[in-house]
């Protein structure tokens, strides 16, 4: 499961509406990919569609999905954002990580 803190969740309604999308019904789309300097980077987007193989979560009120293959490295992730004056974005709390970069947007295993 990955889990949604209350700053995230606000910040993901808010970008979800702007760009047309409904976070009552529609989802946030978390991955994992292939590079980035710590080997591993994670991806997110909004998405209103459910491929078979995705694995369906919701927390605080946000609707996740996540492929198969992500799923294996984000189990106990948890979605924060930041908003401080030095640096703005969202943040992946990561247990699995063991090994991130300064900017915190890869990691590896």
């Amino acid at each position: 499961m990955i889990k949604v803190s209350e700053t995230a969740k606000q910040r993901v309604t808010l970008l979800m509406t702007e760009e047309g999308f409904d976070a009552a019904k529609d989802f946030v789309r978390v991955g994992v990919k292939s590079g980035g300097c710590s080997g591993l980077s994670y991806e997110l987007k909004f998405d209103n569609k459910v491929d078979e193989a995705d694995k369906v979560f919701e927390d605080n009120a946000v609707r996740i999905i996540v492929d198969k293959k992500s799923f294996l490295y984000l189990v106990g992730t948890t979605l924060e954002y930041s908003g401080g004056l030095n640096w703005k974005g969202f943040v992946f709390n990561n247990p699995n990580a063991q090994r991130t970069c300064g900017c915190g947007e890869s990691f590896s295993l």
